[in-house]
């Protein structure tokens, strides 16, 4: 049987949750600046399955504007550098041996603007996460079964606090993000 607090503890797991997922995909999102995690989404055709990336090569940044991906086994090399040419990060990579280059390409104020939309997008739906959150604990709360009016309004105020907290992590998540891609 769920008390109180074990509902207000899923609500914040749920909560933190979409807040970690929010800042995963920002942070896959392209800036003037390389980044590792640019290429977290990227998926490989690869041994008859969708892989990620990661787990057939290291990507590491050689330089601000250089991401190079090091391929393990020497086969994959032309499905990675397929893969990330095919992913709508719009990267032109260029092997060489098991090594491919993946040069950043500057952003222009249409593409910025365009990543500003995609980041907008993508907050609010950690944001909706993040109310499905309250409202899932707010319906187990309406449903306990002995206990006070009261204690309920006092959990449903601290659901508000948790759900508000966590509305104000993913703002900020996106006001640096946003910033990061405006930034020349």
């Amino acid at each position: 049987m769920s008390t109180i607090p074990q509902i207000l503890k899923d609500a914040r797991a749920a909560m933190d949750k979409a807040v970690e997922s929010s800042k995963r995909e920002l942070s896959s999102i392209r800036t003037g600046k390389a980044t590792t995690s640019l290429l977290d989404t990227v998926r490989v055709d690869a041994y008859g399955q969708h892989m990620p990336l990661n787990q057939l090569g290291t990507v590491s940044v050689p330089e601000p504007r250089m991401l190079t991906v090091t391929v393990w086994d020497k086969g994959m090399v032309s499905a990675v550098e397929k893969a990330i040419r095919d992913s709508d990060l719009g990267l032109n990579p260029q092997s060489a041996g098991t090594t491919i280059r993946v040069p950043l390409p500057a952003l222009n104020e249409e593409r910025r603007r365009d990543l500003v939309k995609v980041v907008h997008k993508l907050a609010e739906e950690g944001r909706i996460a993040v109310r499905h959150g309250r409202t899932e604990a707010r319906d187990r709360l309406k449903h306990l079964e002995h206990t006070s009016e009261d204690d309920v309004k006092h959990a449903e105020k601290d659901l508000q606090k948790a759900h508000d907290e966590a509305i104000k992590r993913i703002d900020d998540l996106l006001k640096g993000k946003e910033a990061e891609i405006m930034e020349v």
